[in-house]
């Protein structure tokens, strides 16, 4: 009778799980091809041929697919045991650093989402970063990086259990239908129960600090290859047109690249500000423009004349922002006075030459923000700073863009550069290695980083139960050990469930409330 309810139960549970995220929001022919996926595995299972795959199935519908391959390469690896013990206890001390990052924007965010309700529900395909499911993860760079970072991770593990004399039993990878859902190392399970709580420490946090290491490594290449571009055509581009300004009016495009004002050329940010401020307003001036690409890849030149306005009107039009009002402003008559006052402080004069433009940026911006070297200008301290914090920037890239690593229009404003690498590989291959390392820097330090949340069975849920475990251990010198390892299981059980909810909530309120 029990093994019926628990076979029962074994079935049900998978189909629960694939009607809640039809509930927030999967698509009917997402749940379709996972009940498909779930009958295949079962009936897979049933035959015996799980088996002799040396496969199993996991949660439901996930497999699991055993290998004893990589183990030559991992003795080769592991030989060097002083780096990698080295490596394993710098480990512990950055995960619990980021851990602790981790906490606070899971905190962070759910407070915020309380007092601030997001306006709309999360998509079900959004929530689980699935390449070519996820709205803005595209599909063939972010799955052969993350195949790659996966196994990157797993070696992480499996390299640090070598080195303290563990077996590596196998390898293996988790499957949802033809996506890699993610990787494992297999060690011997009584030698790693065995092990001092000091050694496994190393072996869980060997694996997230390798990808994150691996993310600012990656950086680094990126920034590399970010300053193998040039501008196809020198000159600036505006990333928005002012409606009814001059610019307006002379029919100015957004991303059309200005080469020349009134027959000077114009390289950078610099020579476009030096010739603006020796115009007024009311002047007219003449603009050389190439077009966007046409159809065939080609730009059209033209000439256009734009009639300056009034900078200080113009920002006067805009009307007063509501945080000047409320920090500078007693009343309504003075501020004014007050906001032309603020204004003039910042050079916006009356008279000052408005072109009626936004977002003027050279040929190189949809990759100049990668370089290491656009903080040149900075002090040591705030570039060490800015560069820690990177890959945090990194995150937001695609979800701004929409699964791109740079805006589409600026893209087009790129060529290789005259380097040996650059002009071999051309324009095409310069992108392509730009693409992947953005790809592999992000999907690097999502599994880093996501792998640090302190609840099991990820490895900061580990790290959490042993960290425990060793406090408690520590001030309860006299407790009988099974009584030590009861409580750390209990502490690890209840802070898994609490960081679970604080996950879900940003998620559920949404949904909840849309």
């Amino acid at each position: 009778m029990q093994d019926e309810e628990g076979s029962l139960m074994n079935h049900l549970l998978p189909m629960i799980s694939i009607y809640f995220f039809y509930l927030l929001g999967l698509p009917i022919w997402g749940a379709i091809i996972m009940i498909i996926w779930y009958s295949a595995l079962i009936t897979l299972e049933n035959n015996g041929t799980l088996d002799n795959w040396d496969a199993t199935r996991v949660l439901g519908f996930i497999l699991m697919i055993r290998t004893k391959k990589g183990r030559v390469i991992l003795e080769r690896v592991s030989k060097y045991r002083k780096f990698w013990r080295g490596f394993g206890e710098f480990s512990i001390w950055l995960c619990f650093i980021v851990m602790f990052g981790v906490m606070f924007l899971l905190i962070f965010s759910a407070i915020l989402s309380a007092f601030s309700p997001p306006e709309d529900p999360i998509p079900a395909k959004d929530l689980l970063l699935i390449p070519g499911v996820t709205s803005f993860v595209p599909f063939w760079w972010p799955v052969i990086t993350l195949i790659i970072a996966i196994v990157i991770h797993e070696y992480g593990h499996a390299i640090q259990a070598r080195v303290h004399g563990m077996r590596a039993k196998s390898f293996g990878l988790l499957l949802l239908g033809p996506l890699p859902m993610g990787a494992f190392f297999e060690p011997e399970i009584q030698e790693m129960t065995r092990a001092p709580r000091r050694e496994r420490l190393r072996i869980y946090a060997a694996a997230p600090s390798i990808n994150i290491v691996a993310t600012y490594f990656v950086i680094l290449l990126l920034s590399c290859t970010a300053s193998g571009f040039v501008a196809s055509e020198p000159g600036l581009h505006a990333k928005g047109i002012i409606v009814d300004s001059g610019a307006e009016e002379a029919g100015l495009e957004p991303y059309e690249i200005i080469t020349h004002l009134d027959g000077i050329h114009v390289p950078d940010y610099d020579s476009f500000t030096d010739i603006m401020n020796s115009k007024s307003a009311g002047d007219e001036m003449n603009l050389s423009v190439l077009s966007r690409k046409n159809d065939i890849g080609d730009r059209e030149s033209r000439e256009i004349i734009v009639t300056l306005t009034d900078q200080l009107d113009y920002y006067l039009s805009q009307g007063i922002p509501t945080w000047f009002e409320e920090q500078n402003c007693e009343n309504e008559e003075q501020c004014t006075d007050i906001y032309i006052n603020y204004l003039n402080e910042n050079n916006i004069e009356q008279g000052n030459a408005f072109l009626g433009v936004s977002g003027i940026s050279s040929g190189t911006s949809a990759v100049d923000g990668y370089k290491i070297s656009s903080t040149d200008d900075l002090n040591p301290l705030l570039r060490t700073v800015l560069f820690i914090f990177k890959p945090l920037e990194l995150l937001g890239e695609p979800i701004r863009l929409e699964g791109h690593s740079m805006p589409l229009e600026e893209r087009d404003l790129l060529e290789s550069g005259d380097g040996i690498i650059a002009s071999t590989i051309g324009t095409a291959g310069m992108l392509a290695i730009f693409d992947f390392l953005f790809w592999f820097a992000w999907i690097n330090f999502i599994l880093g980083f996501a792998n640090l949340i302190p609840m099991v069975p990820f490895d900061g849920g580990q790290i959490t139960r042993d960290s425990t475990h060793s406090i408690i251990k520590f001030f309860g010198k006299n407790m009988n050990p099974l009584r030590v390892e009861k409580i750390a299981n209990r502490v690890s059980g209840l802070s898994s469930i609490i960081i679970l909810l604080i996950v879900l909530f940003p998620i559920l309120l949404a949904n909840m409330l849309n």
